[in-house]
């Protein structure tokens, strides 16, 4: 039978964490980053390249680069967006205008023109950090915004840092914008503690720890998980540029836990089954912000030498879900609520979440807020299943429900059953229009190995309802994503409209 409140199952022997999911909240949110994350002391927090900083190291750096922003006028709540890639100069300028007080909007520095002037316009910062070619343009969509270099921040001398609650704004991260414009979804410290210790007491993250960190410092995954739970937990982190090669040559050297996104799985594991190396020291494999497909699931565990955790999130409201640490973790079951947090199912079998993790409303968007914050209950818009042990699975999203002939087809149950096709690398599952039957389920399908699309259908038709298997295969050299891996759909419905 499933705990009571179910996310006790990630409470720590010995934990000071009290069993009241109110109480539990109110601790995890207690506090400020900037206290948090900056903490005195001579143990190394972080290496990236040839440098390593210890924790009173990187404090005089972060100091020393708030009082160069206090140069321009950053103060307690002031919004700074921060456009450029992972570097040390990236996270001190972070934590340099977290510890005045301010909001830091992190970009994608992947993000071009038109995305970058819908953020601008809509964010407004009154200061752009970033690297020369974002500088340039920052400057081409919005000449009137200061832009200045992230490795060329002056430096000074910081004021008295302003008192920080744990409601006041940390982060505008914007969503990845798949159903429209992006928006921007405001996190406070207390959010982004709770996520952060919600982790380290689940994942039971030790101050001996290193994380190998490849992963994009703009996201929640990166930032607010991998980074801010090394530092909350008193651990470090080595921040490299991603290469399977570059991932295993760290572990062996001194690492104990990696993250990553599944499309990172994929190039590891490969690299692993051609060229074996012995991990078992590794104490923990993180894997989120997207679906694992089980036959990958079941690869790295061989490669890996242990079965890899996943974890569910979003950016509204961080890491909100985990398989245990202890216990067993299952192919394409995502786990229990993390410490203080509510999950049930709404309407359509919608996720519904609720804890001192989830954010207060999207920036400037009163109407979008009110669509899905509804009585302290965030509408993830995913759909779930919360199997009789309790633990959730994520089904897929319900503007990507597919109505075939009056029926409703969830694209990830599909994908599902395809990917454990010996041929199949990679499938997604969209919805095309059909006079005959409203919308077609199509499947776009990464081959490993030559085999024909009425196999594949043959495949699905002996185990799914007909009206939920594929009427189309269509093959593809690889499936569009994002920078955290996801699939988008939109384009692969674009790529078949006439």
């Amino acid at each position: 039978m499933p705990l009571d409140p179910p996310w006790l199952v990630h409470r720590r022997p010995g934990s000071a964490l009290p069993i009241d999911t109110e109480e539990a909240r109110r601790l995890l949110r207690n506090g400020n980053l900037r206290d948090e994350l900056l903490k005195h002391g001579s143990q190394p927090v972080v290496r990236l390249g040839d440098v390593e900083l210890s924790r009173d190291e990187l404090r005089k750096r972060v100091e020393g680069v708030a009082g160069g922003l206090s140069s321009f006028g950053i103060a307690r709540g002031s919004m700074v967006s921060l456009y450029a890639p992972n570097s040390l100069s990236w996270i001190t300028a972070y934590l340099g205008a977290i510890y005045l007080g301010a909001t830091v909007n992190a970009i994608n520095p992947a993000y071009r023109k038109e995305e970058l002037r819908h953020i601008l316009a809509d964010a407004s910062p009154v200061l752009v950090i970033a690297d020369p070619a974002g500088q340039e343009l920052v400057r081409a969509v919005s000449p009137s915004t200061r832009a200045v270099l992230v490795d060329e921040l002056p430096q000074g001398q910081p004021e008295a840092p302003a008192d920080i609650s744990p409601e006041d704004p940390a982060l505008l991260l914007y969503t990845s914008g798949t159903t429209g414009k992006p928006k921007g979804a405001l996190l406070d410290h207390g959010n982004m503690l709770a996520q952060a210790r919600g982790v380290v007491e689940a994942w039971r993250w030790e101050s001996g720890d290193r994380l190998v960190h490849a992963l994009p410092l703009f996201h929640v995954h990166g930032l607010g998980i991998a980074f801010h739970g090394a530092l909350v937990a008193g651990a470090s982190v080595t921040l490299i540029p991603f290469s399977p090669e570059a991932v295993v040559a760290e572990l062996q050297r001194d690492g104990t836990m990696f993250f990553g996104v599944p499309a990172m799985y994929h190039r590891l594991v490969e690299h692993l089954e051609q060229e074996p190396a012995d991990l078992k020291h590794v104490r923990l494999f993180v894997a989120g912000s997207a679906p694992l497909p089980p036959a990958l699931f079941e690869r790295a565990a061989q490669a890996l030498g242990q079965r890899v955790l996943e974890r569910y999130g979003i950016t509204e409201g961080g890491i909100v879900v985990s398989n245990p640490y202890d216990g067993p973790r299952l192919p394409g079951r995502v786990g229990y609520p993390l410490p203080g947090v509510e999950v049930r199912l709404g309407e359509q079998s919608e996720v519904l979440v609720r804890g001192g993790q989830v954010f207060s409303g999207y920036w400037h968007n009163d109407a979008a807020t009110h669509e899905v914050l509804v009585d302290g209950w965030l509408h993830t818009g995913d759909v779930g299943e919360i199997d009789q042990d309790g633990t959730l699975a994520i089904r897929g999203r319900i503007k990507e429900l597919i109505i075939s002939g009056g029926f409703n087809v969830y694209p990830r149950e599909v994908e599902l059953v395809l990917e454990q096709h010996p041929s199949v690398a990679e499938v997604a599952v969209v919805g095309m229009p059909s006079e005959s039957w409203g919308e077609e389920v199509t499947a776009f399908v990464v081959a490993r190995a030559p085999v024909e699309p009425e196999e594949l259908i043959a495949f699905a038709r002996e185990r799914l309802a007909t009206y939920k298997c594929p009427r189309a295969v269509h093959f593809i050299d690889r499936l569009p994503r994002n920078a955290m891996g996801k699939v988008q759909r939109s384009e692969l419905t674009t790529s078949l409209s006439p």
